[in-house]
């Protein structure tokens, strides 16, 4: 019967973690139409189905780690699923689920088998259920004529896995010590993603691997905001997107780059690769974790295209439908803590890059306009983390100057600067 496989996804993507059915045994699949979602390190991805069907059998479930090419589901070509394309299922006495299992032709086991609540389910189902101490009855199945099937008892085992809240757990402090959470205390283990680890890992890497430094300025965001004020309605109307920060910021941080090479460079063994390109991203957060797409050539785009593409981006990376394409090869990165309140931070390095700019949240503060006037002004703390094997401090420093030069009198981006 015609398979559904794990397709190829890109170069660097090898395996994947099934996040989510969207079809189940018994449904009728289109040719074209998705049937599972599938977790990988960077985005998730949506499968598609190459033949028309039956959704006979799901090969593996939800929170399983697949290779590329493995085969993931079953389809039968059809308008009706015939029970000599499942699996063969047997009767199971729900009691006697931790007893080993026989046929009428076992003369060595003596199980007997009540006529009541005769549960239908796969030798694989039962086989499992049987090692996990898990009651068939207890199962609630998706499939038509009421089989129990393994993906069915492993989502089971799953969830009680991760409700439990009541335990002696071993814990691992930061000394590396094992102590134990005192019994009784509620507690919630919660597997991490796939993002989530691969954000983990690369995170760590970056700072084993990197000489990484960062440096501030604060920036009097007066003029911007009088500029956004004056305009905003009118280039709502005219672009139908609003006018925010961060295209201001996209801009400034072109023009610093164009003043400042290495930054827009990464490390290729004993080479350094000077990009002559500006694909900006912008880091998104979602409740899987930080997504940073990428503004592609962000140095030709005006204020309404950079807008536009910052809107899409952030719709998409929370709806999960990002490509790989929007997610790589980015040669600098901007990411606003100040959304949620954050006063200053050290952002890290999003490899292979050598510099993030981090900008936070606005503030009043007073500020000394000469020797005998002092004015409050809403400020901003912007830092800069970089590569300190390429990058030296005066690069680093002229860069965030010229950010805030342009922040501060923003009419010089109309000219390029």
């Amino acid at each position: 019967m015609p398979e559904i496989k794990v397709p190829e996804l890109a170069e660097t993507i090898s395996e994947g973690t099934i996040a989510k059915w969207l079809k189940q045994p018994g449904d009728y699949v289109s040719k074209g139409e998705y049937v599972v979602e599938l977790e990988t390190d960077k985005v998730n991805v949506e499968i598609s189905s190459e033949h028309e069907g039956i959704l006979a059998e799901l090969i593996v479930g939800e929170g399983d780690t697949v290779q590329v090419g493995a085969t993931i589901a079953i389809i039968h070509e059809g308008e009706t699923l015939s029970t000599n394309t499942e699996e063969t299922t047997d009767s199971v006495e729900p009691n006697d689920l931790k007893k080993p299992l026989v046929n009428s032709t076992n003369k060595n086991e003596d199980i007997q088998m009540k006529p009541y609540e005769r549960i239908i389910a796969s030798p694989a189902a039962r086989k499992l259920a049987r090692e996990k101490g898990i009651d068939l009855r207890e199962i609630p199945t998706v499939d038509p004529l009421g089989r129990v099937r393994k993906q069915d008892v492993v989502q089971v085992e799953r969830k009680a896995r991760n409700q439990e809240t009541y335990a002696t757990t071993p814990v691992t402090n930061q000394t590396g010590q094992t102590t134990a959470v005192d019994e009784g205390k509620s507690v919630e283990r919660i597997r991490m993603s796939r993002r989530r680890e691969t954000i983990a890992n690369r995170l760590v890497e970056v700072q084993q691997t990197a000489a990484m430094l960062t440096t501030f300025n604060e920036v009097d965001m007066s003029a911007v905001m009088e500029l956004r004020k004056k305009w905003k309605d009118r280039f709502y109307e005219e672009n139908d997107v609003r006018l925010g920060y961060m295209a201001f910021f996209t801009k400034a941080v072109v023009a610093a780059l164009k003043k400042t090479p290495y930054l827009n460079a990464e490390i290729q063994g004993n080479e350094l690769l000077i990009k002559k390109y500006y694909d900006i991203g912008v880091a998104v957060s979602t409740d899987e974790g930080l997504v940073v797409p990428v503004i592609r050539g962000a140095d030709r785009k005006n204020f309404a295209e950079l807008e536009g593409d910052l809107v899409e981006l952030a719709e998409k990376a929370r709806t999960n439908k990002l490509s790989l394409h929007e997610l790589q090869g980015g040669t600098f990165t901007i990411t606003n803590g100040g959304v949620f309140g954050s006063l200053l931070s050290t952002p890290i390095l999003n490899g292979p890059q050598v510099g993030i700019l981090g900008m936070h949240t606005i503030q009043l503060r007073p500020v000394a306009l000469d020797k005998d006037r002092i004015e409050n002004r809403p400020m901003m703390y912007i830092a800069l983390s970089y590569d300190h094997r390429i990058v030296d401090g005066k690069a680093a420093v002229t860069f965030l100057k010229k950010v805030k030069e342009l922040i501060e009198d923003p009419e010089l981006l109309l000219f390029g600067s």
